[in-house]
């Protein structure tokens, strides 16, 4: 976003001073005209930035970065801010308090696993999704949260879940916006990755293996569909991996399925470029950015009617399954998955259009010309005391 919007704007980014090394790195190999960096950190980085102390870090960052901004502002003198990191809503930005026009977004975290779904997460599972409902409610019950949302000109939404909690918090305008893009060269190298003409027919889930990423669903849908010929790949590693391989074996599909564990990022490109469809059946999720992987690279995607992967994936682009309790939800995945196990022709149509909403949609250059649009709304709105 930073080097997108450099090409039209000065921009200056602030962020974390251990990012530092790498950046200036960078830099030195590609210089970007109009583009500065300014680093904050805090004494304690090496201790607390890892794990659930992540959320007081960045707490504690946002207040100082105010401050920081402030001083910077008075020798600058900045037309508009753009708090554009760690998308949720529930931990405010200070610098909405500056008089300054503040965009704030995209941001998520509005979206929770529906309730019927909770059965079949282990006490561990419960545990977190409670924990995180109770990490929303405290963090809408924060006055500077309240305070941001009310002085934002403009707050992008990933998704509805959370456009509607922003408004219910008061904020005045709100727009649907994903986080996740794809750059030039992203979309012209997953563009290489030709549908495989040949036996079996994989289906491939990506992503951590954690209860809310849904992969119990895609293994009982997979069992259910019953299909000859078809496999069924697992990419991810994560607590859940044991009672995913039982859950294979109790199934009967243990020699169908394949655990690959964690690979490398372009090794897990390969694999979804040998695979014909991607299955994501994701209990919450505010991005999903292999899903729009997925998309480019030519694959229908299989996902839950929830958060950003709902509003990504369309009729023409693959199958949205509602969510509305396990056993339903099961039997329209394994219904999803015949239909395209079985039709090569929709898995090419429904590919094809893929590519090209994402190209459309979802490109990096088609983003920046959004936020540059967006930029000049807001500060031609500024000029008129609007």
């Amino acid at each position: 976003m930073a080097r997108e919007m450099a090409n039209h704007h000065q921009v200056w980014v602030l962020t974390w001073s251990n990012y530092r090394p790498a950046i200036e790195a960078e830099l030195s190999l590609n210089p970007i005209p109009n583009l500065q960096f300014i680093y904050l950190g805090l004494p304690w980085d090496r201790r607390w930035w890892k794990g659930l102390a992540v959320y007081p870090h960045y707490y504690i960052w946002q207040i100082l970065a105010y401050f920081v901004v402030r001083q910077v502002h008075r020798q600058v003198n900045f037309d508009l801010l753009h708090h554009a990191t760690f998308a949720t809503y529930k931990i405010p930005s200070f610098l909405a308090l500056l008089p300054i026009p503040f965009i704030w977004g995209p941001v998520g975290g509005g979206e929770s696993a529906p309730k019927t779904f909770w059965k079949d997460f282990s006490v561990r599972g419960r545990i977190y999704e409670f924990l995180r409902d109770l990490a929303r409610w405290m963090g809408e019950c924060d006055p500077f949260v309240r305070l941001a949302v009310r002085r934002s000109a403009v707050i992008l939404a990933s998704t509805e879940d959370t456009a509607q909690r922003l408004h219910y918090l008061g904020a005045k305008d709100v727009r649907l916006f994903t986080q996740v893009g794809s750059s030039e060269d992203e979309i012209s190298h997953l563009a290489h990755y030709q549908l495989p003409d040949s036996s079996p027919v994989r289906f491939i889930s990506i992503g951590r293996l954690l209860h809310w990423k849904g992969f119990h669903l895609g293994l009982r849908a997979f069992a259910l569909a019953k299909l000859d010929q078809a496999e069924y790949w697992i990419v991810g590693a994560g607590a859940e991996q044991e009672q995913l391989q039982t859950l294979a074996e109790d199934l009967g599909i243990a020699s169908c399925v394949k655990f690959w564990g964690n690979t490398p990022r372009d090794e897990t490109l390969r694999k979804l470029g040998q695979c014909h469809v991607l299955v994501h059946p994701s209990l919450h999720e505010s991005g999903g950015l292999v899903c729009l992987e997925a998309m480019v690279a030519g694959r229908p995607v299989v996902c839950l009617n929830l958060g950003g992967p709902g509003i990504q994936v369309t009729e023409e682009t693959g199958y949205r399954v509602p969510a509305h309790n396990p056993d339903q939800t099961v039997r329209d995945l394994a219904e999803a998955m015949t239909r395209l196990a079985v039709d090569p022709k929709l898995r090419i149509s429904q590919g094809q259009a893929g590519q090209r909403r994402a190209t459309e949609l979802y490109s990096w250059e088609v983003k920046r010309k959004y936020y540059n649009q967006l930029y000049e709304e807001i500060i031609a709105q500024c000029l008129k005391g609007i």
